[in-house]
Formats: structure tokens, C-alpha cells, sequence
């Protein structure tokens, strides 16, 4: 499958696709400013509380264009700046936190994308297995190996591998009407849908 198509629409047209419950917590954001957008699909990863083993794990293990989604206790950092390195060099497409990291600086600098909860100086241990590409819950969204993830500073949308084409269809569709369309051309078929509407529920101006 072509994942880099999905990542070529905004998080916003998948809003005609996918409900409310595929969209995680606008709480779970990207961590440095003008992040690039990155899709792919999703290597699941689930650390135990007070642990990171998987994660660091999971760098060695997930494909190139991969999107990694953590499942994290919120109180430890997950990774640092080299494990962000080394995703980086290993093709990874980045990070999906819930939870925080770590060497913030680091990992602005060389461009990892990164979208987590924040960040705290303490790192968890190395001690604790759990297994790779289960079903997680991250930012409020069950994540399946293999859905595809798109990020950017507007949000991230989890496309069910089963309804991928039709999701990008829908979306696509969407672009495509709304970058054929002027702001004139908009406001006017915005208006007289407000207006509509506005009727239809009773609505009086108080002039």
C-alpha cells in the first residue's frame, strides 16, 4: 500500500471519514514547532508502568515508513535522543506518545517527529516485556497494528486498516472540493448554508 498518499491530506479531511472516536486527545501533540506531517502504519508498543524496554525495543524492529505508537506511563520518559537518532537512521516515520520523553533539544534539532504528552528528565527502566503490535489505547484511540497513523499540528487521525481506501476516498474528495474552490466561491455556499440552517431551527435576528 502507498502510505505516503494518506499523509498528503490534512488530519482535517479525515473528519468526513472517521468518527469522533478515531482522533486522539488533542493532549498528545507534537513536541517541537512546524513539525513535518508524517503517515504510516502503526508498530503498537505497550511499556509497563515505570518502564520503557519495548520502546527501545521496538526501534530495532519496526520496518522503514513505520509509524511507532506508544502506550506509556505518563510519569517516565519513554526515549531520548539517541533512540530518536536511531529511529531516525532505521527509516522510522516517528513517534506516537502517550506519555512524555525526554532531550527535548536533541530531538528538535535533528527533525524527529515526535508527538507525545510532553516531556520529564526522568527515563523508566529496562525490565519489564510486554508484547509487540498488540491492540494499544493511545490518546483515548485503539490502536491496531497496521492502522495508519496521520500526524501534524493539527491533530492525529487512526485509519482502520480495514477501511483505509475508503477513508482516503473520502478525504481525497474532500481536498479536492475545497482546494478547487475560491474563498468567495466558499463563503457564499457557507452562507447560505448558515442561513439555511439557522431557519430551519427557528432562528429570528433581533433587528
Amino acid at each position: 500500500m502507498d502510505y505516503q498518499r494518506f499523509g498528503q491530506i490534512s488530519p482535517c479531511e479525515y473528519a468526513d471519514a472517521l468518527p469522533r472516536s478515531q482522533f486522539m486527545s488533542p493532549q498528545i501533540r507534537e513536541l517541537w514547532p512546524q513539525i513535518p506531517r508524517i503517515a504510516g502504519p502503526a508498530f503498537t508498543v505497550k511499556c509497563a508502568p515505570g518502564d520503557h524496554l519495548m520502546l527501545h525495543a521496538a526501534i530495532y524492529r519496526a520496518k522503514p515508513g513505520d509509524v511507532i505508537v506508544v502506550q506509556a506511563d505518563p510519569d517516565f520518559a519513554v526515549a531520548g535522543g539517541n533512540v530518536c537518532a536511531i529511529a531516525q537512521q532505521r527509516g522510522i516515520a516517528g513517534f506516537v506518545v502517550d506519555g512524555v520523553i525526554r532531550d527535548l533539544a536533541e530531538t528538535r534539532d535533528i527533525r524527529f517527529p515526535v508527538f507525545a504528552r510532553g516531556v520529564i528528565p526522568k527515563p523508566g527502566a529496562k525490565k519489564q516485556l510486554s508484547p509487540l503490535n498488540q491492540p494499544i489505547l493511545c490518546g483515548g484511540v485503539t490502536v491496531n497494528p497496521g492502522d495508519i497513523v496521520i500526524a501534524d499540528e493539527e491533530g492525529i487521525a487512526v485509519v482502520p486498516k480495514d477501511d483505509a481506501e475508503e477513508a482516503y476516498r473520502i478525504a481525497k474528495a474532500r481536498t479536492d472540493k475545497d482546494t478547487a474552490m475560491s474563498l468567495d466561491q466558499w463563503r457564499e455556499q457557507h452562507h447560505a448554508k448558515v442561513e439555511e440552517i439557522l431557519h430551519s431551527l427557528g432562528f429570528q435576528d433581533n433587528e
